[in-house]
Order: C-alpha cells, then structure tokens, then sequence
C-alpha cells in the first residue's frame, strides 16, 4: 500500500488524490449519469434513468453468471462496489446481497446515489476519499466488485494500493470482480484534454464552462500490465479462478479479473 502524506500526495508518484476528488466532484456535480457511464450519445442529461439503472443489472447478472461456475460467492450477506458512482451497480447487488455498499470519492456522487436508492434499504452509500478501505474489516464482504474505476485512479501505485485492499476485505470462499486497462495507445498516453482541464481549472475556470463550453472532462486513464496485477492479487493472498479477460475498444485493451480467497 503506497504511503499517504498528509497532503494527500504518494512519494514517487506525483499523485494529489485530493485533486482527483475535485476532478470527480466536478464530474458529479455537471453530467453525473455521463461521468459514470460515458457513452457519447448521453452526455448532459441524455441518459435515462431507468435505462442506466437497467444497465447495471445486466453487468451484474454477467459477472455472477461467471462466479457462479465456480460455486462462488458461497455468501450472500454482503457485498462492496468500489467506486459505486451513482450506485448503478450497487443498486442491482442488492437484489442479490443483503447488504450492499457502494463507496466513492465524490460526496456529491454519494449524495445522488442515496437520492436514487432511498427506496432500498439495503444499500449504504459512503464517501471514501483515502487511498485505502480502512473503514473496511478484513473479510467483510462476500462480493467485491469494481468496475470501470480503477482506471481512472491517479497513479500505478494507488491502483495497486486499492487492488490489495480489494483482496483483503474480501471474505474467504467469496468473490472479487474488477477490470483495469492493461494498454493505452501512445497517441492516448498523453492525455492532452485532462491537462488542459486542469491547467485552466487552476487558473479558475469553472467546471461547468470547462465541460459544456469547452466540452472538455478531466478523466485519467491508468493502465497496468496484466503480470503486474496478477501479481498484485496474489502477495494479497487472492487466487484467479478463471483466466484473465482482455477486450479492446479505440485500443485500449481492458483486462477483466475474476478473484477468490
């Protein structure tokens, strides 16, 4: 786990995880429904709510469709979607889970997400802005799941970081779902639009005026190699049960990982 200063920065890694919590609350606070979900066709307010939330469902019935094969988890008391937004996804575990718990570094996120499942009270909603689960006992849940999150995290490191957590929190004879880039194309390495949002933002440029005037957003993109992580998993005491899955889109290659203990 990478060491936290008090400023919020990781040595070595040039990470601010504070700006990375203003970056999300800006997200938050303009196009929730996009920032989550980022078909171009939806940005500013075109996403349907019931059509979003439908769309989590269908993620989640694939990802336990898979565990299932292999008799996991073998729990439903809990389960923890890591980077739960808006709870799209955290609103389909709980159909399957008692307890579900969707954690996010964007407070106004978390506030939406209540806002949206105050109907479920099964669903808790937290704001999470440390670089690790603290919060969180070892082996407190029986699901894990982290989808298209962890590659906007600032930094290899503070993936790695969150990914043992990920492992740790995760209940023997449970299961751990999550996905991350393994490649970025060079001509996206440079991530040119995120700087300039962040150049400007700084000069105090308003999030609304970046984002709908200037349609820029100011979304990172990590990615690790598949060895690194596997590797990761495993000195977290994780065991892959079943072969790691790449798919490509605009080539980025996005390795999903399918995890016991």
């Amino acid at each position: 786990m990478p060491m936290c200063t008090a400023a919020g920065h990781y040595p070595g890694a040039g990470v601010n995880l504070a700006t990375h919590r203003r970056d999300w609350e800006d997200l938050s606070r303009v196009d929730p429904l996009w920032a989550v979900l980022s078909d171009p066709s939806k940005r500013f307010g075109n996403w349907d709510p019931d059509e979003f939330f439908e769309s989590g469902q269908r993620d989640v019935a694939a990802f336990l469709g898979v565990c299932r094969r292999h008799g996991l988890p073998r729990e439903r008391t809990s389960a923890l979607d890591f980077g739960c937004g808006a709870g799209r996804l955290t609103r389909a575990l709980s159909e399957h889970f008692a307890r579900c718990v969707g954690v996010d570094i964007s407070a106004p996120m978390v506030e939406l997400a209540r806002s949206y499942h105050a109907d479920r009270p099964g669903c808790e909603f937290a704001v999470n802005d440390s670089a690790d689960l603290a919060r969180f006992r070892d082996g407190e849940f029986d699901f894990v799941l982290s989808h298209i999150t962890l590659q906007h995290v600032p930094g290899r490191d503070v993936m790695l970081g969150y990914i043992g957590e990920l492992v740790r929190v995760l209940r023997p004879g449970g299961a751990l779902v999550f996905q991350v880039p393994s490649s970025i194309p060079v001509r996206n390495r440079a991530q040119v639009g995120r700087r300039l949002y962040g150049a400007l933002r700084a000069l105090g440029v308003t999030a609304e005026t970046l984002q709908r005037r200037l349609r820029l957003q100011p979304m990172r993109m990590t990615a690790v190699p598949t060895p690194v992580v596997e590797a990761r998993i495993e000195g977290a005491g994780g065991r892959l049960i079943e072969p790691t899955r790449e798919e490509e889109h605009s080539g980025i290659v996005s390795a999903g990982y399918f995890v016991t203990r």
